[in-house]
């Protein structure tokens, strides 16, 4: 087996994530992920998921040819080659053609906290843009709520964070789902998932 980037808290909550994808998604679409990673999220839930076609992508160019390894080790039809994104970028992917689809659903997982505030605006341009209509925007990690008293485990963590870089950090809910509106996407889900993270939905107006 080829010897891969690994991210524990992917394999953590790959299985979480995936049931609440289940009751989200109908059989068959495509899926735009954002910030792909190692592709392990990629990889996983596209074989439970045969019905979805699956697009990675990474700000990072040197993660792709192992996202591309470890699909390729998955045997996975149903994922597209993947491709450099920046979110901040006016058209996506970067540097390629823009994408000629709209998709049914966007998948940003563990993201916000480790970029600066501007990749979420960012974010929420660039999934209006390309969200089908009636599309969902899914993102996954760690969140302060105003009307929730903050975890000492993600207290301690957004200090980390910041310490690392001062622009980095759990990012309040409110503030995210602002940004949302100010691009047409509504906050429309709230899942509580493990470790104290958060699963959010956001909807694309139908047309």
């Amino acid at each position: 087996m080829t010897s891969l980037p690994h991210s524990a808290a992917a394999d953590r909550n790959k299985e979480p994530i995936l049931a609440v994808l289940r009751q989200l998604l109908g059989p068959g679409g495509s899926a735009l992920e954002i910030a792909s990673g190692t592709g392990q999220h990629a990889a996983w839930f596209a074989a439970a998921l045969p019905g979805w076609t699956w697009q990675p992508t990474d700000a990072d160019a040197s993660m792709l040819p192992a996202i591309a390894a470890r699909i390729a080790e998955a045997d996975l039809s149903n994922v597209r080659p993947p491709l450099r994104l920046d979110v901040e970028a006016p058209q996506w992917p970067t540097p390629q053609a823009p994408f000629a689809e709209r998709f049914d659903a966007i998948y940003c997982a563990n993201m916000l906290h480790i970029a600066p505030w501007s990749a979420c605006a960012g974010l929420m341009a660039g999934a209006a843009r390309q969200l089908a209509s009636g599309g969902r925007l899914v993102t996954y990690g760690p969140y302060f709520e105003t009307d929730q008293p903050a975890a000492p485990g993600n207290l301690a963590f957004d200090e980390s964070l910041r310490a690392r870089d001062p622009a980095w950090g759990i990012r309040q809910l409110d503030d995210v789902a602002a940004q949302a509106e100010r691009h047409g996407l509504a906050l429309q889900q709230r899942h509580a998932m493990p470790a104290n993270n958060l699963l959010l939905v956001f909807a694309a107006a139908a047309s």
